[in-house]
């Protein structure tokens, strides 16, 4: 079997990342509350300059990537459509790698509950929705 990615569908499930990255984090959605329990300030923000996005980008890429390497190795394993498959794998990989990572770090740490909710929501959200671009192009 040779591994085909869809480097278009890619791109777009990137850019998607980030736009919900963004949308998920504004003062309109979640952005208040992941603000009050983290402790960090507009200004923090600020200082911190774009290292965040640049690392949020970089990250977003790889497991995009992989990902879509997930997808289409199980989808030609189990010979399954594809926009089904993409979204079990999806599923899977946030409860498997982020979801479980997420809550352990967080009980370690002390992190308020409901932070670990609001992040593991948007993990949740971005795991589902690239995986769904990445099934809807069909590779």
């Amino acid at each position: 079997m040779e591994l085909q990615l869809n480097w278009l569908a890619i791109i777009t499930a990137v850019i998607a990342s980030m736009v919900l990255a963004k949308s998920w984090y504004t003062e309109a959605a979640f952005g208040r509350p992941w603000r009050k329990l983290t402790g960090i300030t507009p200004a923090d923000s600020k200082l911190s300059g774009n290292k965040p996005i640049i690392i949020t980008l970089l990250a977003n890429i790889v497991t995009v990537i992989v990902l879509a390497a997930l997808i289409h190795v199980s989808s030609a394993f189990f010979k399954d459509t594809y926009l089904w498959h993409a979204t079990w794998v999806g599923l899977l990989a946030w409860l498997a790698f982020s979801a479980t990572t997420l809550l352990t770090h967080n009980a370690f740490e002390r992190k308020p509950y409901a932070l670990t909710l609001i992040n593991n929501g948007y993990q949740l959200a971005f795991f589902l929705i690239t995986a769904l671009i990445i099934g809807a192009f069909g590779a």
